[in-house]
């Protein structure tokens, strides 16, 4: 970390995330463990489309399990205690993993988005394993494109404390927190970009084209419409409070202190980034064959542990 990057005292981050990345990482994992298990039942009948799900499921469960370390983090007011080297490869795996968990929601949309438009491109026609290969080459290419966290140290001596930050702002200098903010704003504002638009020509092909028997278009509509809600609610908040703070930095704002209330925002904002992994089941109950044999199968598994005749049925 650079000597002219800002540091910042934030007491009330210290009250308030902890219960909060905690809450995300229960309900995330009982979540996530439903969709899994959903996902990986029909692993015999997989098609491409589930292989993007379970990558995004994977995504999900390694920022969950890093969340607590932030938790932990926050509960002992900002002082990480683990090493330098401990720090460098969590902050490395939540921002990679956030960052696949965004291109995966991102190219779920795209795969519904084609099925229904453009039902004969040879995009529909890829195998379970060209997918498989796929998913590969975007997880290695996100964890090389991230590997520069791991370059350098992210721990800063502040009085009797260690802090452990990965975003960061440095009003005088080009660092490589500036490299992490604009991977961010522009992961984040492309992806919205392409789920709306995924939205709107999706639902205006569902009003051109009344016949839908088997409603497969209605259910791409729920389940894109879900994907950009979801997406919305948990970066868009983070990603306009990153931009105000390149708009500070381009008005020559050369003083820490300006930056106090963005940082601050932007910390509070960054736990509803957290929050996709915890909705994102969502997404899982959306693209089922139907919600209603979703909650059929859920609740028969559910009944089979207590009642025999509830498995025969």
């Amino acid at each position: 970390m650079s000597n002219s990057c800002c540091v910042f005292e934030a007491p009330i981050l210290d009250q308030v995330l902890p219960p909060v990345l905690l809450f995300e990482f229960v309900l995330g994992l009982v979540g996530n463990s439903i969709g899994l298990w959903m996902i990986c039942r029909q692993v015999k009948s997989w098609k491409p489309y589930s292989v993007y799900l379970f990558s995004l499921t994977l995504a999900d469960f390694l920022v969950l399990f890093s969340v607590l370390f932030r938790a932990d983090y926050y509960m002992r007011k900002k002082d990480w205690i683990y090493g330098d080297m401990p720090c460098r490869i969590c902050l490395f795996t939540i921002s990679a993993c956030r960052s696949a968990g965004i291109i995966f929601l991102t190219i779920i949309a795209i795969d519904r988005y084609c099925k229904i438009l453009f039902p004969f491109h040879r995009v529909n026609s890829i195998t379970v394993k060209e997918a498989g290969i796929f998913c590969f080459l975007m997880w290695l290419g996100i964890l090389v494109l991230y590997s520069y966290i791991l370059t350098g140290s992210h721990s800063v001596k502040m009085d009797n404390s260690t802090q452990c930050e990965s975003f960061q702002i440095c009003p005088k200098n080009f660092s490589l927190a500036d490299l992490h903010d604009g991977l961010y704003i522009l992961m984040s504002i492309g992806s919205l970009v392409i789920m709306s638009y995924s939205t709107v020509c999706i639902a205006q092909h569902l009003k051109n084209n009344t016949i839908d028997k088997d409603g497969k278009i209605r259910r791409a509509v729920r389940c894109v419409l879900s994907i950009t809600l979801v997406y919305t609610v948990c970066y868009l908040p983070s990603t306009l409070v990153r931009i105000s703070v390149w708009m500070l930095k381009l008005q020559k704002h050369g003083d820490c202190a300006a930056y106090t209330d963005a940082s601050l925002a932007f910390y509070a904002t960054i736990c509803f980034t957290y929050f996709y992994s915890m909705l994102n089941p969502i997404v899982y109950y959306f693209s089922s064959t139907s919600p209603s044999h979703f909650n059929q199968t859920l609740l028969a598994k559910i009944c089979c542990r207590k009642c025999s005749y509830c498995c025969e049925n």
